[in-house]
């Protein structure tokens, strides 16, 4: 790999490359396809980009005797020391050789890049089948789990030489876990966080020999942090390295997959005890995903005992029976999928201020990402509701959701539209989710978001002088539909929730008074923009839904777009237009009630 010159990788955090600057976007496409033709000269074959991350991104080829083999890089533009991780990961990979582990092949430095070579793990990783599938069965979850139960014994049970040296692991997710249908096996994948334990379950010291014991640091952790979504509460304190962190990334795991969510956080307002799973099995997950630290561990311990025997239980595998939607989903086909971005508001009401300056020097991507999207005080429930509506934009989606909370009840008005209806009950499973999670938040006020297309995502740049710069304006894309009339009776106004504190940009009357105007003609649909210091983005869809209106429709959104070439502020307005007042009321719930598999579920199979 060393012989042939592989210069410098660099790719954005991930967002749709739709939202990047055109200049960005094509330095993108261009460091893509240098690492994809550096690893084919390299003799690999079907070399494309897997994933990436906040440390690096993944590439996958296959070489001359169609073995499959992924190459992890570092991204360049984080601190040395932190690149040098990917050499530490490449390490502890190769000190296992278990078929639930991918095998490591080779490290190597290429200038400032360091290039991490192992085989490919075969299958599609958890996360990815959970967005399609939605809520996993308690057939799958048991298998799983026992799959589970089966890596954390690697883990603890790994022998530096004649000596006992736990490994953490410290990252276990549904992304980082890849299935394969065909045998039925789970592989454990992104070691980028594993280090040696400093602490055994019990949490005393593990030291190979007395000496080693009394020249222990007892202070300092060597812990990395894992995706802040999954690990559990010690991880993220800072404490030292346990098996127990990796007890909490299964528990979390198996949480998400269970009840088709992103995180672990909603464990409070939708348990475990919820999900229709074994009742053994359920009070398990509850119990390792509890507040309190003996319960916890408690909860671990009688995974790490009972698992075996709780797998052995007859469950029978069948599909899942959902409820009715909490809330209603339109379907309809497009020839090219949308790549979605949901924007949300308001979210000061989720907020807690961070008073203690916690995370003022922050210096780890993963917590950077989660101080920026949440700060650190914010609540369990806020931060799954959070994760809740950032999941819908993993479907191709567009619309918008309003919550509003009042008194006792919350108040939700809606209109989505879903591409792909394969996908309808997965979606309709993270939909629903919303709506519990937002049941269990107390805080008065309202929350909007609106999910678009980013491909339709209009950018025009600005010169020396501040004016746009294009050869032809460009025009806002609409799609018509022609509803009865009965279901016009209540327009949904744009104006009706007051101006949003959140919105910093100050839009020309001239386009206040198109969109009064546009209000009129019955449609759906969202208009933001986000004005930059050199350019202008407009994210938007529409959906007219009385065709008679069309040519008033189109005039006004030309209107608008002549309009937007006067803005020269900076920062973010939008507007969203729901279909029609269709209210659906709520009432606040802490906590979903208890629903257990049936004891003897053989009589209900």
């Amino acid at each position: 790999m060393a012989q042939r010159a592989i210069t410098n990788f660099y790719i954005n955090e991930e967002q749709s490359i739709y939202l990047l600057s055109h200049r960005d976007a094509k330095k993108h496409k261009q460091w893509l396809n240098i690492c994809i033709k550096q690893l084919t000269m390299l003799g690999y074959k079907n070399v494309e980009l897997i994933g990436s991350g906040a440390f690096g991104f993944v590439f996958a080829g296959i070489d001359d005797s169609q073995q499959h083999w992924v190459f992890k890089f570092s991204r360049i533009t984080l601190a040395q020391s932190v690149r040098d991780r990917l050499e530490d990961e490449a390490y502890m990979l190769s000190r296992f050789d278990h078929p639930m582990i991918p095998q490591f092949y080779a490290f190597e430095r290429v200038k400032k890049q360091g290039i991490l070579m192992m085989a490919r793990a075969e299958g599609e990783d958890l996360e990815q089948l959970s967005i399609r599938q939605g809520k996993f069965t308690a057939k799958q979850l048991l298998d799983l789990a026992l799959q589970l139960h089966q890596l954390l014994h690697v883990l603890r049970n790994y022998r530096g030489g004649i000596t006992p040296m736990p490994v953490v692991h410290g990252d276990i997710k549904p992304s980082n876990l890849v299935w394969d249908e065909r045998s039925k096996t789970l592989s454990l994948v992104d070691w980028g966080s594993s280090v040696y334990a400093q602490l055994d379950a019990s949490g005393q010291p593990i030291a190979a020999n007395v000496m080693d014991l009394m020249s222990a640091d007892v202070t300092n952790t060597n812990a990395r942090m894992g995706d802040v979504y999954f690990i559990g509460d010690e991880q993220m304190s800072g404490a030292q390295s346990s098996p127990r962190f990796d007890e909490q990334g299964v528990a979390s795991t198996l949480y998400a997959l269970a009840s088709a969510q992103s995180c672990r956080f909603g464990a409070q307002v939708i348990p475990a005890a919820s999900l229709g799973l074994p009742k053994e099995f359920a009070r398990v997950i509850d119990a390792m995903l509890s507040k309190d630290k003996a319960t916890r561990d408690a909860g671990g311990d009688y995974f790490m005992r009972n698992m075996p025997t709780m797998a052995r239980a007859y469950v029978p595998d069948n599909p899942l029976v959902r409820d009715k939607a909490l809330i209603p989903v339109w379907k309809a086909q497009v020839a090219t999928l949308p790549d979605t971005v949901v924007y949300s508001s308001r979210k000061q009401f989720l907020r807690q201020a961070d008073s203690q300056q916690r995370l003022v020097d922050v210096n780890d991507a993963q917590l950077e990402r989660y101080y920026r999207e949440f700060l650190f005080d914010t609540g369990d429930t806020e931060k799954a509701f959070l994760a809740a509506i950032s999941r819908l934009a993993k479907y191709p989606v567009v619309g918008g959701l309003s919550f509003h909370w009042k008194q006792s009840s919350l108040f939700v008005e809606s209109s989505l539209i879903l591409y792909d209806e394969s996908l309808e009950p997965s979606f309709q499973d993270a939909v629903d989710n919303t709506v519990k999670l937002a049941q269990g938040i107390t805080q008065k006020g309202l929350f909007k978001c609106c999910l678009f297309d980013a491909r339709q995502t209009i950018q025009l740049e600005r010169d020396a002088t501040g004016a746009f710069k294009f050869e032809q304006l460009p025009q806002l894309h609409y799609d018509v539909i022609n509803i009865p009339g009965t279901e016009m009776l209540r327009p949904h106004s744009y104006f009706e929730d007051g101006k949003d504190p959140d919105e910093q940009l100050q839009l020309p009357k001239k386009i206040i008074q198109c969109v009064f105007e546009l209000n009129k003609i019955h449609h759906t649909g969202c208009i933001i923009f986000e004005s930059l210091p050199q350019r202008l983005k407009i994210h938007h869809y529409y959906r007219l839904l009385d065709a008679s209106q069309e040519v008033r429709f189109s005039q006004l959104l030309d209107e608008i777009m002549q309009y937007a070439m006067a803005i020269d502020g900076i920062g973010v307005a939008g507007f969203m237009k729901l279909p029609y007042k269709n209210t659906r009321e709520f009432e606040l719930c802490a906590m979903q009630s208890e629903d257990f598999l049936a004891k003897n579920p053989k009589k209900h199979n």
